[in-house]
């Protein structure tokens, strides 16, 4: 597949409102809205698009407590990094988590309604996994940049 100009400024409007219509597109693009739709067609099935999602306003659904988690492992084997990685993906406050390097072994992104959520999310859920050595949090007291967009 070639990846062109086109292919990545076409991405980047989806990026930034993958609402807008092959029309509009099209118009950006000066294409046709046949090309706009067989290019897109192709970015997904090329796999450069996974999907399209909703950004949801955090204070309008109540869960504008977001803190990160540094967590250790006690042990670094196959089995425990499987096993976290597992029980980590079920819980639905993590909406992120990276196996990072330095003095932690995970780096996970957590959003709950407010301190008393987050120290029931803690207690409760995380330091239940049997096989986490330390947790060290942080909170968020600002967003001061929030995108999901790549630039070319």
């Amino acid at each position: 597949m070639i990846f062109d100009k086109t292919d990545k400024a076409l991405l980047e409007y989806l990026q930034k409102d993958s609402k807008q219509t092959n029309k509009e597109l099209s118009n950006k693009l000066g294409l046709s809205v046949t090309a706009v739709y067989e290019r897109i067609k192709k970015l997904e099935k090329e796999g450069f698009i996974n999907g399209y999602t909703a950004i949801i306003n955090k204070q309008k659904v109540n869960r504008n407590f977001v803190a990160f988690c540094h967590v250790k492992l006690v042990q670094h084997s196959q089995e425990f990094v499987v096993r976290f990685e597992k029980e980590v993906n079920s819980l639905e406050e993590v909406l992120e988590c990276y196996h990072v390097s330095g003095d932690y072994d995970y780096l996970l992104k957590v959003i709950v309604k407010d301190m008393v959520a987050f120290r029931a999310f803690m207690v409760k859920k995380l330091t239940n996994i049997n096989h986490i050595g330390s947790t060290h949090s942080m909170f968020v007291i600002n967003e001061v940049k929030h995108t999901h967009i790549i630039r070319f």
